[in-house]
C-alpha cells in the first residue's frame, strides 16, 4: 500500500520545503496537505503555492489529495470566525464556504492533487433535512468546479449525525454522484461505533484513507499504537477494499516527539501488521 503523511502534523508551522523534505525522509511516498491558510496560505498563489509548487515538481512526490479548509482565516476559528461549512442552512454562509473551498482546489492549476478531502458539516452537527439539502447543493457546486481541474471529491467520516456511514453512503446514492467517494478516517471510526463495522458500509467508495489512533473516547489524532485500534485487523480490512487506498498519516503535533523518526516508525508498525 502507498505510504502518505498529511501535513497536519505541522498545522501550526508555516509549510516550507524543509518540513516537506522531512516527510520524504521520514517515508512518505505521497503528501495530503492540510489547507489552513496559517500554514498553507492558497490564496497567495504568486509566492507561497509557487514555493510548495516548486518542491513538488522537483522532488517527484505527488500531491495526493488537499484537506479541505476548515476556517477562513489564519488562526483555525480561534478569533471567532465561523467555520467553514457547506451543510450550513444559510445561504450566505454557504456561499462563503464554498468560495473559501475553491481558492483552495484552485491549488490544482500550480499543484497537480487527486482529491479534495471534505467534511459535510462540523463536529458534533446533529442530523436535519435541510442540512442534507445544503450540502447536497454545495458538493454538487463542487465537485463541477473541481472536476475540469482534475480533482476529485471524498467525503469524510467525521464526528456527527450527518457524516455517518450510512449518511454518506445515502448521500451518495441519492445524489448520484458517481464520482464522490470516501476519504475513510480509521480514528472517527472508532469513536463513532467500529472500525469494522463502518468498513463494511463504507468500502465500495473508499478511495483515501486518514489513518490515526485514539482511545475510543475522543478525537485525539495519535499515532498508531498509542490508542486501542486493532491495526492487524485494520489493515486487512483496507487491503480488501475495491479500490486498495494508500496509508495515510493524519495526526497531531506532540512537542515531544520527531515527527520523522515516528513516522518510521508508525509506517514499519503498519506494514508488519
Amino acid at each position: 500500500m502507498l505510504k502518505a503523511m498529511s501535513t497536519l502534523v505541522y498545522v501550526k508551522e508555516r509549510l516550507h520545503p524543509g518540513l516537506l523534505d522531512g516527510l520524504v525522509r521520514g517515508g512518505a511516498q505521497a503528501i495530503e496537505i492540510f489547507a489552513a491558510r496559517q500554514h498553507l496560505d492558497y490564496a497567495n498563489r504568486k509566492q507561497h503555492v509557487r514555493e510548495i509548487a516548486d518542491w513538488f515538481h522537483t522532488s517527484g512526490i505527488p500531491l495526493h489529495s488537499v484537506h479541505s479548509p476548515m476556517h477562513a482565516d489564519y488562526e483555525s476559528g480561534r478569533t471567532g470566525a465561523p467555520p467553514v461549512n457547506v451543510a450550513a442552512t444559510d445561504r450566505a454562509q454557504r456561499i462563503e464556504a464554498m468560495d473559501e473551498i475553491k481558492r483552495a482546489i484552485e491549488v490544482a492549476e500550480q499543484i497537480p492533487f487527486r482529491f479534495l478531502i471534505q467534511h459535510m458539516g462540523i463536529g458534533g452537527e446533529s442530523f436535519d433535512d435541510r442540512k442534507f439539502e445544503a450540502a447536497l447543493t454545495s458538493i454538487e457546486h463542487l465537485r463541477a468546479f473541481a472536476k475540469p481541474l482534475g480533482v476529485r471529491i471524498l467525503l469524510e467520516n467525521i464526528p456527527n449525525e450527518l457524516s455517518t456511514p450510512d449518511k454518506l453512503v445515502e448521500f451518495i446514492q441519492i445524489t448520484h454522484f458517481d464520482d464522490v467517494g470516501v476519504c475513510f478516517d480509521l480514528g472517527h471510526a472508532h469513536i463513532m461505533s467500529k472500525v469494522a463495522e463502518a468498513f463494511e458500509i463504507l468500502k465500495g467508495y473508499i478511495h483515501s484513507t486518514h489513518v490515526h489512533d485514539n482511545a475510543g473516547d475522543r478525537d485525539s489524532h495519535l499515532w498508531p499504537g498509542a490508542g486501542t485500534i486493532d491495526w492487524k485487523e485494520a489493515i486487512e480490512l483496507l487491503r480488501s477494499a475495491p479500490h486498495t487506498p494508500p496509508l495515510l498519516l493524519e495526526v497531531e503535533a506532540d512537542d515531544k516527539v520527531d515527527p520523522v523518526e515516528k513516522m518510521k516508525e508508525a509506517f514499519g508498525k503498519l506494514e508488519s501488521a
